[in-house]
Formats: structure tokens, C-alpha cells, sequence
């Protein structure tokens, strides 16, 4: 193959037609589906993870840093919506830093990406196991045997077709919602404020804050677990019918069906139950609620099982957002290009397949190292999804400077501002991710792993990127079409 060296200091070769008909995705989505897919990713959230807040910072300290990880999210979804309209690919936010700051920005915002949500999937399939064994015939079954059953089904769902798996990620995120609003309904005749407040504070602190100002601090990381998994919406750009207009119009309603469902959460399950003290400690904190208000029958155990689908709406899209973002890297040549291999199905089975042993693998080591396997496992997804959402807003910033003429379709109501604020907030979230040292080893572990990706980066794989990839080749029209411009290479 013939080569070509650009001023990145990076090398590309040719490819033929064939490679990239090998590497063909299909579009089957409308903004429907694609808003399933969004909200369908992060409904999880509002089943379990969020609560381990209530432990960290008490209830109004959970509540104000969630308050703060809300804005954080409207800015970076305005963002991307932003930028999803004028680069419509599958590589999602490796794309925007791609062409923003070159390839080594666009590699680590990929390599971030890939690590959010490979783990993610393995934090939510813990869950589902924690519900299952509050089910009195399922309490026997060992926790891991249900995680890999459920990788093993989820994942070949993904490989038979994007359609499948758009259509079931919109029944299953129904359901989980409807089970949401059932226990909403149930719950504000149950509630007490009372428990709100009832964890016992700290030396010198108020059951306001039970933990004090640092408890806010603490809480950050929980508090993004109501949200996170909305900005992998942009991997299905080429999947999507009308990417510039289907993708922002999915993302927006996005984000604010999910700050309703969060903030009710927050307060109506926190206020039932036995409060903000038992909630915090729970591996199934709605199961809690749900018990506290319907009482023990067959109508709680029904919701409770229906309830899953919202552990299993996330878990199941969010397998979908891995597999693209593996396959985008892998394509591009940033990762081997055996994995963007997409078949019959035009699926990338290969990532999917991959993705899911890693996940496996991370929470079976956690487990054996008898380590809290949802609580460390959530804070090495969440440190990796900062910094892409750091990335990603000055990203934004840096392409509007940079390229003011690029053709955006849907334009961000907020605009630099917000996304400095967003940038800003995100920069905060990433420090609090070391808060707790007990979950410290697992973000150094991602920290390093991010390290020797970079070695690898420079090493290898910076020498066998592919032009003709969507995103490389759109990045590299635009710095032709500047130096042609500008030969002396300013901005514009």
C-alpha cells in the first residue's frame, strides 16, 4: 500500500473500495429510536448507582452535586448536538477531537470513550445481579452466573442487527419508565422528609450535610451515574436516517427526560424505605422502595422484575455504544482492523465480542480482589467519561474558532460559554473521581491503562491510520482546503 506522511507526524495508507465495504454500517434509526437509545443507556442510573451517593455526601449533598453535574450535561449535550450535526460519524466524540486537535486528540478521546463504556456495561450487570438475588427463588444463583448469561444474550442481540437492537432498546427503555412512574405515583403517599436527613453526621457536622462540604465533593461521581451514557448518541450517526437533524433533536429531548426521572428519584426513593441511611447502603435501592410502598406480594415482586428492564435497557445499549466506538478507532486504524469487520448482519461483532470479555474480566478481577464491585467499577467508568466530556467541550470551543464556516444544522443554544462552564465543571468531576481512597486503585488502574495506549499510540499505531476513513478523511479536507486558504497556516 502506498504512503503518505502529514505534518501530524502521522502516517496513512490507501485502502481500496473493498476495505471499506467490509466496514459498512446500515441505517435504520429516526429520532425515536435514537432518544430510546439515549435515554435507554442511562435509565440504569435511576435504578441503582446513584443511592452509594446518599453514603458519600448525605441526601442534600448527593442533591447539590447533582444539581452541578445537571448543568455539566445540558452544556455538553448542546455541545455535541452541536457537533454531531456537522460531523455526522460513527466515531461519535473521536470524531469532533479528531478535527478539532488532530489525531492524538482524537485517539484519547476514543481511548476514553472505549474505556467508559466497556466498563459501564460490566457496573450495570452487577446490578442486575443484586435485584435478581432480592427475588426469593433466585437467591442461590451465583452472582457471576448471571453476568455472564447476560453478556452472552445482550451481545448476540447486538450482533443480529441494529434494527433489532434500536426497536428492543425502545420496548425495554418503555418499560423501565413506566415502572419509574408506577413507583413515583406509589411513592409521594409514602413519603417523609424526615428520612431525608436521617444519616447520623460526622464529628462537627449538621444532618444537613452529614459529611460536610467535602461530602458535595464526594458526591459528584454518584450524582454523574443519572446521566452518564446520553453522549454516546453520536456513534449512531450513520446509522441514523437524518443524522444532522435526527441525532440533536434526540439528544435535547434526551437530557431532559432524564433530569425529570433523576430528580425524582433523588428525593421520592431517598424518602421512602428507611431513608437516605438504608437507601445508601443498597444494592437495589428502587427494589427498597418499591417493597416501602407496595409492601411484599406478588404486585412488588411483578415491578421488581419489570424493573430489571431498566438495569437491562442500559446495559443493552450501552454494548451498542462500545461496539462503535471500537469499531469507529478500529477503522480509522487507531486500533487492529480486524475489529471493524462488520459481516452479514453490518454489525461489529468482533468489538462487540471483545468489549464484552474485557468488562467480564474487570468485574471478575474486582470481585476476586474482594473489593466493592459496583462502587469501584462505577468510578473507573466515570473518570474515563470526564475526561471525554473535558475533551469534548473544548473541542467544541476549539471548532468554532477554528472553522466557523463548517455547516452546523442545529446549533448550541448556549454556545462557548456554556461550554466552558461544562469544560469547567468536568475538570472538577474528574478530581473528585480520587475522593474516595478506596476506589482509588481501580481509576489509577484506568489512568495507566490510558497511559500505555498513548505508548501504543506513538509506537504503532500513529503510522497505520486510513485517509479514506469518514472521519479522517472529512479532517483532512478541511486542513487541505485551509492551507489552500491560508498557505501561511493562520486561522482564519
Amino acid at each position: 500500500m502506498a504512503k503518505n506522511r502529514n505534518r501530524g507526524g502521522v502516517s496513512y495508507e490507501d485502502v481500496d473500495d473493498a476495505y471499506l465495504e467490509r466496514r459498512q454500517l446500515r441505517r435504520s434509526a429516526g429520532w425515536i429510536l435514537l432518544w430510546a437509545l439515549g435515554v435507554g443507556a442511562v435509565i440504569s442510573g435511576e435504578f441503582s448507582g446513584w443511592n452509594l451517593g446518599l453514603a458519600a455526601g448525605g441526601f442534600w449533598g448527593l442533591a447539590i452535586a447533582t444539581v452541578l453535574m445537571a448543568i455539566m450535561y445540558v452544556c455538553m449535550v448542546f455541545s455535541i448536538a452541536e457537533m454531531s450535526s456537522a460531523l455526522p460519524h460513527a466515531g461519535g466524540s473521536y470524531s469532533f477531537t479528531r478535527n478539532a486537535f488532530g489525531p492524538f486528540g482524537g485517539f484519547l478521546n476514543g481511548i476514553t470513550d472505549a474505556c467508559e463504556f466497556v466498563l459501564t456495561p460490566a457496573v450495570i450487570v452487577y446490578f442486575i445481579g443484586s435485584y435478581l438475588n432480592t427475588l426469593e427463588p433466585l437467591k442461590g444463583v451465583p452472582i457471576p452466573v448471571w453476568w455472564v448469561l447476560f453478556y452472552v444474550v445482550f451481545v448476540g442481540i447486538n450482533i443480529i442487527g441494529v434494527e433489532l437492537t434500536l426497536k428492543f432498546g425502545l420496548f425495554i427503555t418503555v418499560m423501565a419508565a413506566s415502572v419509574l412512574v408506577i413507583f413515583y405515583l406509589g411513592a409521594i403517599g409514602k413519603f417523609d422528609p424526615a428520612l431525608l436527613t436521617n444519616i447520623a453526621p460526622d464529628p462537627g457536622q449538621t444532618a444537613f450535610l452529614p459529611k460536610g462540604f467535602g461530602g458535595i465533593f464526594a458526591a459528584l461521581p454518584y450524582a454523574i451515574w443519572f446521566f452518564l451514557g446520553i453522549e454516546q448518541l453520536p456513534l449512531a450517526a450513520e446509522e441514523a436516517h437524518d443524522s444532522g437533524r435526527d441525532v440533536p433533536k434526540a439528544l435535547t429531548w434526551g437530557i431532559f427526560t432524564l433530569l425529570i426521572l433523576a430528580f425524582l428519584v433523588l428525593i421520592l426513593n431517598s424518602g421512602v424505605a428507611s431513608g437516605a441511611d438504608g437507601i445508601g447502603k443498597s444494592g437495589a435501592p428502587l427494589a427498597d422502595g418499591l417493597q416501602a410502598v407496595f409492601g411484599a406480594g406478588i404486585f412488588t415482586s411483578t415491578l421488581i422484575v419489570i424493573a430489571i428492564s431498566g438495569l437491562i435497557a442500559s446495559f443493552h445499549t450501552i454494548i451498542y455504544g462500545y461496539g462503535r466506538v471500537l469499531f469507529s478507532l478500529s477503522r480509522a486504524g487507531y486500533l487492529p482492523r480486524w475489529l471493524s469487520l462488520t459481516g452479514k448482519y453490518h454489525t461489529p461483532a468482533l468489538a462487540l465480542i471483545l468489549g464484552g470479555v474485557i468488562g467480564l474480566a474487570c468485574a471478575a478481577a474486582i470481585q476476586f480482589a474482594g473489593k466493592a464491585v459496583g462502587a469501584a467499577l462505577l468510578n473507573m467508568a466515570v473518570f474515563a467519561a470526564v475526561i471525554s466530556y473535558f475533551l469534548n467541550m473544548i473541542s467544541y470551543i476549539q471548532l468554532k474558532i477554528s472553522r466557523p464556516n463548517l455547516a452546523r444544522p442545529y446549533q448550541s443554544p448556549l454556545g462557548i460559554p456554556g461550554a466552558i462552564v461544562g469544560a469547567g465543571l468536568s475538570l472538577i468531576a474528574l478530581v473528585a473521581c480520587f475522593a474516595d481512597p478506596g476506589y482509588r486503585p481501580g481509576v489509577w488502574g484506568v489512568a495507566i491503562f490510558l497511559g500505555a495506549m498513548i505508548v501504543y499510540f506513538f509506537l504503532y499505531s500513529r503510522r497505520k491510520l486510513v485517509s479514506r476513513a469518514p472521519e479522517e478523511e472529512n479532517a483532512l479536507l478541511s486542513y487541505a482546503l485551509q492551507e489552500i486558504d491560508q498557505p501561511d497556516g493562520l486561522p482564519r
